[in-house]
């Protein structure tokens, strides 16, 4: 049998495409299999756990505007001990590979659930979110790279066997670039891997979460969210997002040969190809999802005849062959 032009890798992981279901848009684990079959997509992320369960942001904490969708779900999950208890034993079950999200407000929330995770066989990789304001130092972790590197640090200390992957906040703060929170996530100083294969520092970079935005009523002159503020995702954030990998390509990862992950408004198959030709191996779609949720097959199918015509036998051969001058 021919091998499928889409079929990759990321991290070592094998992938039947570079498609991906988003964290936070496809339930706890397998909610979507009602209305998209699992076994088509490269991966599905959980929902973000927790180290304690979450109800999460009043309503309204989601809603539609131009161009995208605005939330401020506020990390509602059940928690990592209904997690371990009431999922983790059916994750080997799921007909896709399952990545593990994680999300905390201290450097011991993330190790703790990270640890959970790693004792779990079905769970390969586990994806960290680093947009969450840290309590102690009231920043994001994803906007401070020496707090970074520690947070990496410290939980690659407790993974044994499970791929480290780190989803980027888009914004750092002040001179700041995408690339510098990158690099600290890619090399965080001293660190030893504890398990076969293991990079001192991540293994893929999530590039990147949603955009700091927010709506009013001007009827009623009130937030239209109840946190007031939330994340732009969609297609109004897509070609921002481009720019984000192509700089963290440039700048970091293709020289330190670490995956990316791109996210932000992929919907059709051109986006996630532009999405690749700016240097990332694979993508995640989220409020694609939401729109029609059978949109990863149809992406993937057009990345298939998409790398055809390129004339080429495999998607990875197009990872970062933007070609910046004719």
């Amino acid at each position: 049998m021919t091998a499928s032009p889409v079929a990759t890798t990321l991290a070592g992981l094998p992938l039947r495409t570079p498609v991906l279901l988003a964290a936070g848009t496809a339930g706890t684990l397998t909610e979507m299999a009602d209305a998209l079959d699992l076994s088509r997509v490269g991966a599905v992320v959980t929902k973000s756990i927790t180290r304690l369960p979450r109800d999460g942001n009043a309503t309204w904490r989601i809603l539609p505007v131009d161009a995208g969708m605005l939330n401020a779900i506020g990390l509602a999950n059940v928690g990592l001990d209904a997690f371990m208890r009431d999922y983790a034993p059916r994750a080997s079950g799921v007909p896709t590979t399952v990545i593990g999200s994680i999300s905390g407000f201290s450097i011991e929330d993330f190790v703790e659930v990270a640890a959970g995770m790693d004792a779990v066989e079905s769970i390969p990789a586990v994806e960290i979110n680093v947009s969450c304001p840290n309590v102690k130092h009231n920043t994001e972790f994803g906007s401070d790279p020496p707090l970074l590197a520690e947070l990496v640090r410290e939980v690659r200390r407790v993974l044994t066997r499970t791929r480290l992957f780190v989803k980027l906040s888009p914004i750092a703060n002040g001179p700041l670039k995408l690339a510098d929170v990158a690099r600290a996530a890619i090399e965080p100083g001293a660190s030893q891997p504890t398990g076969p294969n293991q990079r001192p520092g991540c293994d893929a970079l999530c590039v990147a979460n949603t955009m700091p935005a927010m709506a009013i009523d001007v009827e009623t002159r009130l937030p239209r969210l109840a946190n007031v503020t939330g994340g732009l995702s969609g297609p109004a954030i897509h070609p921002i997002a481009v720019k984000l990998v192509h700089d963290v390509y440039r700048a970091v990862a293709r020289d330190t040969r670490t995956p990316i992950v791109g996210i932000g408004g992929v919907l059709k198959w051109h986006h996630a190809a532009e999405f690749i030709l700016a240097g990332a191996n694979a993508v995640q779609v989220g409020t694609g999802l939401f729109a029609d949720p059978s949109c990863p097959i149809s992406i993937a199918k057009g990345l298939e005849s998409w790398v055809r015509r390129q004339g080429v036998a495999n998607v990875g051969e197009l990872v970062g062959r933007l070609q910046l001058s004719t």
